[in-house]
């Protein structure tokens, strides 16, 4: 086992990329090895019962480490940048309690730089944006919003989890419009931020890497538990309901495409979604970029990271 490494109060270990990159399995792997906790930086792993389609650690990881930012609300309440920054700040402190180091990872850029850089506080939201906001969605289709915010707001259309969540386009043009002090205003540029390790590979090694885990996830029961979550309402979520693989799997349910539809549509928005991580980890963080190839092994991969945490500590957490 390894030695823990040294930490002081409100610091962790960053370890980001885009989906399914592996980051998830090298901070299990160092965290059982130092005896640490996991934070968890991803949106979707928030939602209690969406544990398949979003590559929740499984039950036997999470008896071998400690996570936090898993299971956090119901898939129909709401859930903010803000919200996620509140929790993620108590798994500081309460790992700090125990002097345990805490590994975060995750590809959802937001979380990361709310983490490094701080939230300011959200403002109410502008009814009258929102009522504009649905009536291009009903009249013109997502894409109006999508360019809409691009317009207004490029970084924060590019840190969108899922840019065809119309609830989440919507919110984000309610926060870029109405004048809220944005986290962005508090945000150091990309370059004067702590610098953060993250795992980069090859395109197609990528897209290879996330057609077999969209084959996985359908394999390994997605569409049982989306007919779980139907029963008890999921389709009223609004923001978990249009996940990337819950979507498509409740399209299929629905008989409004083949399976084999489902699984292609959800592998084209899985490798959109890491493209958008990618570009937003560019131009929003401070990443130094760890290349990383299909010859590696987990133990490889994760002693690469430690020899450069262990070179460069680790990253103050924002009070």
């Amino acid at each position: 086992m390894s030695a823990q490494p040294p930490m002081s109060d409100r610091q962790a270990w960053f370890l980001v990329g885009p989906t399914a990159s592996g980051k998830s399995a090298v901070a299990q792997y160092l965290a059982e090895q130092w005896s640490g906790d996991i934070l968890s930086a991803d949106a979707m792993l928030v939602y209690i019962g969406m544990d398949i389609g979003t590559a929740k650690p499984t039950a036997a990881e999470r008896a071998r480490v400690r996570y936090y930012g898993l299971d956090l609300v119901e898939p129909r309440e709401p859930f903010s940048a803000g919200a996620y920054r509140l929790a993620a700040l108590q798994a500081v402190r309460d790992t700090r309690a125990r002097s345990r180091p805490l590994i975060v990872v995750g590809g959802t850029g937001l979380y990361i730089k709310t983490l490094i850089d701080g939230l300011a506080p959200s403002s109410p939201r502008d009814s009258a944006i929102r009522e504009e906001a649905e009536r291009r969605l009903a009249a013109e289709g997502i894409g109006a919003l999508q360019a809409w915010l691009r317009q207004v707001a490029p970084a924060r259309y590019l840190s969108l989890a899922d840019a065809k969540n119309p609830r989440r386009l919507i919110r984000a043009l309610e926060t870029a419009l109405s004048g809220e002090a944005s986290a962005a205003g508090n945000w150091r540029a990309a370059q004067n931020s702590p610098r953060i390790l993250g795992l980069k590979w090859s395109l197609p090694q990528l897209y290879d890497r996330i057609q077999s885990r969209v084959q996985a996830m359908f394999a390994g029961g997605l569409l049982t538990e989306v007919e779980r979550l139907l029963q008890a309402g999921f389709e009223q979520a609004p923001t978990a309901s249009h996940a990337i693989g819950y979507a498509e799997a409740i399209a299929y349910l629905r008989a409004q495409c083949s399976l084999a539809e489902a699984m292609a549509a959800t592998a084209v928005r899985t490798r959109q979604l890491a493209k958008r991580q990618m570009t937003w980890f560019r131009h929003q963080c401070n990443v130094e970029w760890l290349a990383v190839n299909a010859a590696m092994t987990t133990a490889e991969i994760a002693g690469a990271v430690r020899a450069y945490w262990q070179k460069h500590g680790p990253t103050p957490v924002a009070g």
